[in-house]
């Protein structure tokens, strides 16, 4: 298309200008992928008007022109990140950043869009953001290094809190990108560290690595540490997530008895299987994603599984079948309808895996995905109340039952808009990083209530599988595509209506569907079960 130039009165070039396309090249509704210099932009049109942000998710780049556009939003078709057209900001999880939004003209039925050279290789942008006042006394806490506390320092600073923000992890590293180490174990630090040093200095967030919470005491306003320092708090988070289930068979406490919950973990899993005999305990996500990524790196992968199938009571028989014979091609060895018994050694190293079957597997590493537990124990005596499953119980603004202490993440307990508030707590990335975000805006006297659509995914050899919605009490899966052939979508029924949905090889349907449940819309059995989806308006 034709480009021109804007210069300023030094002769500098300041922008760069392309003409697009004509004005009635797109019709509302639609999205085009176009080019300004090297730069892929993304130009919409919506309710008559055009305009263009950046082309790439600004969580893993996925492009947003294969994504769904539903009015003024795009959802990124892989993980459901949500991205305002009109303005670039980021409005639903995962990723940190927003997208740029460049100038959009219109003359003679041209469309023209203008980039400032300066930012013409910038594919996000981070919002605006203030940083801590000098002097300042206010201190807002948050414990636990995850997603959700992350979220929740980075809204405080774009709405002006200028107190400081005090970011407690136990773990060694500052919030990193836990969802990656199930899938791939062997991943260097720094690549999924999800801010660098300087951006913590550069905004005033401090982070203490290292360090646990044993109490909190809300009378006076204090949270003690395992060194024995206390730090005060005006407000404090709870998102201390969960943390894996040990096993309690004979032998669990061997040497080579693995739970995956660290970096460091994750680097022992991997370097104690590499040509060695690995035995999985769990068929759900992580157990699954553990034995997809060791199956071309260990001797041997065995899984063992007390259901039928894998992700049996999540996905349903078919698709656990379907990535079990998956798996299987890859010589991994599945011991289904089955349980460990005691795990033997051999100098105080595991050796072997016996199974309530009887079989025996040998084994120099076992890796345990059998489920976590709400890391809540240091809040007894604190009057902060917890489900029977030991979750943080918090209400619609993430608000626990004391006064300034909130709640978000893995951890908590909360009410679900899609699912009439039914109380649910639920471990997906996305959610935590959307509790955040609600528990800042309401830390900050900005009633804001928590109202997004779970929506998770899942990889095995380099196959992604998509979820959204909330499935559990389901009664009947309908399938479009073949489950056999590895191309399918399946809705999930629970009272004549379509409560979940999940996909391989089918965006964007997965994104379009939590963008319909996200403007409260439902679906119903028979519109699941027609030949005619237009009611997806894909």
């Amino acid at each position: 298309m034709n480009k021109h130039k804007e210069t300023d009165q030094t002769g500098e070039q300041e922008e760069v200008t392309e003409l697009v396309c004509q004005e009635s090249d797109l019709q509302d509704g639609q999205m085009r992928e176009v080019a300004v210099g090297d730069q892929k932009v993304l130009l919409v049109r919506t309710r008559g008007q055009y305009n263009a942000v950046g082309s790439k998710c600004s969580h893993y780049n996925a492009p947003l022109i294969k994504g769904a556009l539903v009015g003024e939003r795009v959802r990124c078709p892989f993980h459901g990140a949500c991205f305002n057209v009109r303005t670039g900001d980021i409005e639903e999880y995962p990723g940190l950043d927003s997208l740029p939004s460049y100038k959009v003209k219109i003359e003679d039925g041209n469309v023209y869009v203008s980039i400032n050279k300066k930012s013409l290789s910038q594919s996000k942008r981070v919002k605006e953001m203030c940083t801590i006042q000098p002097d300042t006394k206010d201190t807002i806490v948050l414990v636990g290094g995850g997603p959700a506390s992350l979220v929740c320092a980075e809204t405080l600073r774009q709405n002006c809190y200028q107190g400081r923000i005090i970011i407690i992890t136990k773990d060694s590293l500052a919030p990193f990108d836990k969802t990656k180490l199930s899938k791939a174990l062997n991943v260097d630090s720094s690549s999924i560290l999800l801010r660098t040093s300087d951006f913590y200095q550069q905004y005033g967030i401090e982070v203490l690595t290292q360090k646990e919470v044993v109490s909190v005491n809300p009378a006076d306003k204090l949270v003690k540490m395992s060194d024995g320092v206390s730090q005060h708090y005006d407000q404090l988070l709870i998102s201390t997530g969960c943390r894996a289930r040990p096993l309690s068979c004979p032998g669990s406490d061997l040497k080579g008895v693995q739970l995956l919950q660290s970096y460091e973990d994750a680097k022992e899993i991997y370097s104690s299987s590499l040509g060695k005999k690995a035995v999985v305990i769990g068929a759900s996500f992580i157990g699954m994603e553990v034995a997809s990524y060791l199956s071309d790196k260990a001797a041997s992968v065995a899984l063992v599984g007390t259901t039928n199938y894998p992700y049996e009571k999540s996905l349903g028989p078919e698709i656990g079948k379907m990535s079990m014979q998956m798996l299987a091609e890859q010589n991994v060895k599945f011991y289904m309808n089955n349980a460990v018994t005691e795990i033997r050694g051999e100098n105080g190293k595991v050796k072997e895996v016996v199974l309530k079957s009887g079989a025996v597997l040998e084994a120099d590493v076992v890796i345990a995905g059998i489920g976590v537990i709400p890391n809540s124990d240091f809040l007894t005596g604190s009057n902060v109340a917890v489900d029977s499953r030991k979750a943080v119980i918090v209400d619609k603004f993430m608000r626990t039952n004391v006064p300034d202490i909130f709640s978000a993440g893995d951890v908590a307990s909360f009410p679900l808009t899609i699912r009439g508030d039914q109380r649910v707590n639920i471990g997906h990335w996305q959610m935590s990083q959307a509790h955040g975000r609600v528990a800042a805006l309401n830390m900050l006297k900005k009633p804001t209530t928590i109202e997004s659509v779970p929506f998770f995914w899942t990889a095995l050899l380099g196959k992604s599988f998509r979820y959204t919605g909330y499935g559990e009490g389901y009664t009947e899966i309908i399938f479009k595509g073949n489950v056999e052939e590895r191309k399918f979508l399946a809705f999930y029924i629970k009272d004549d209506v379509v409560v979940a949905v999940a996909s391989l090889m089918f965006d964007p349907v997965v994104a379009q569907v939590a963008e319909l449940m996200a403007q409260g819309k439902t679906f119903t059995k028979a519109q699941a079960q027609a030949d005619d989806l237009s009611w997806l308006q894909m």
